[in-house]
């Protein structure tokens, strides 16, 4: 659902449907109904921009189909997650311990949609639709601070998912088992792990949220050099030209993409550190007395976090084809999902568990 969201934006396509209603409808079927619908589309700020290059209702089928897939996926998700989570509760057979997160994520599902309506409507209304140039060239833009709070539920979804999915798995007893059968002598390293892959899986979220406004300002399309932003310099000399100050780091290209890369290159250096403090802690027996489930998860978010910076990179290089873009948003999801991941196989070794383990330990 998100691959095909950023796709809608790669190509331009989101804007093409001019109102949402709640159950959906049914799209254009014949060629009067075609004509009708591009009508439509023409009276909007994004068609006034485009008309200079001829636009056909052919060029406006490939847009329209885009978008229309997107929003009909997320309904269908919503009947796939909603239709069994409603059976499963009148039947009383939810596990008790992810009722609320199965129902928060039900209300999570719904209210995307409705966030996707609001970005949207932001590039249909001459006074808060960005553009991006000036003059014919100008590009009519969904705001990017919608764009990124729309990104951003979708990724809470995501790993709330994830996280839910795993609870659900393991069942609630697996964190005392994998506890009761860990060293107490190296609980406290355990401990400093888990805090350290939750701030690890954090810094990858925040990491994906810089890369909407990457995103929402086309950022990905100035700067195409690597590691230096221009040929010969670090840093462009415009990267903090707007007022006031915090504006930049939302709206200007410069500063938008400038952060973008030291969050992913930061975000790389403490998935090397956590991987590397769980195979240091407690003079290297941390590694082998973690779960296997724990060591993979380890592993897992180390090798997806150096593909993705690879992948942003060639994406920058090559001046943001499709497949990889589209791979690059795909990977951020992998990652966030490896470092839940990663959280949740190390649960065993959270703050309550630990002090009661101490405490039984205490005990004659």
């Amino acid at each position: 659902m998100v691959t095909v969201g950023g796709m809608t934006r790669l190509t331009r396509s989101g804007l093409s449907m001019t109102d949402w209603k709640l159950q959906g409808s049914m799209p254009p079927m014949n060629a009067a109904e075609w004509e009708a619908e591009f009508n439509r589309y023409k009276q909007f700020p994004e068609y006034q921009q485009r008309r200079q290059q001829g636009m056909t209702v052919d060029d406006f089928k490939s847009i329209f189909w885009w978008e229309y897939g997107h929003r009909m996926l997320g309904r269908a998700l919503g009947v796939v997650y909603g239709a069994p989570l409603l059976y499963f509760a009148a039947r009383g057979a939810l596990p008790p311990h992810i009722r609320a997160r199965a129902a928060a994520l039900l209300v999570l599902g719904g209210t995307q949609g409705l966030v996707g309506w609001w970005m949207v409507k932001s590039g249909l209304q001459e006074e808060t639709a960005a553009k991006l140039g000036e003059g014919e060239g100008a590009q009519v833009r969904v705001s990017p601070y919608r764009l990124a709070t729309h990104l951003a539920m979708a990724f809470t979804t995501f790993g709330l998912l994830v996280h839910t999915g795993l609870d659900a798995l393991r069942g609630p007893g697996a964190a005392n088992e994998a506890l009761a059968a860990f060293g107490k002598q190296l609980l406290a390293p355990a401990g400093v792990l888990r805090r350290a892959t939750i701030g690890t899986a954090a810094l990858a979220f925040v990491t994906a949220m810089s890369g909407a406004f990457v995103a929402g300002n086309d950022a990905g399309h100035a700067y195409n050099t690597f590691p230096k932003m221009t040929y010969d310099r670090w840093l462009p000399e415009e990267i903090l030209n707007m007022q006031p100050l915090w504006r930049n780091f939302f709206e200007n290209t410069a500063t938008v993409q400038a952060s973008h890369r030291t969050l992913a290159f930061t975000t790389l250096g403490a998935v090397a550190a956590t991987l590397l403090a769980a195979r240091r802690g407690g003079a290297g027996a941390l590694w082998s007395a973690l779960p296997a489930e724990a060591r993979r998860a380890q592993l897992a978010m180390a090798t997806v976090a150096t593909g993705q910076v690879t992948l942003g990179v060639a994406t920058l290089l090559l001046y943001v084809p499709l497949p990889l873009a589209a791979a690059h948003q795909a990977g951020a999801l992998a990652l966030l999902g490896t470092s839940v991941w990663s959280v949740h196989a190390l649960r065993f070794a959270r703050g309550g568990a630990l002090r009661l383990a101490a405490q039984r330990a205490a005990k004659p």
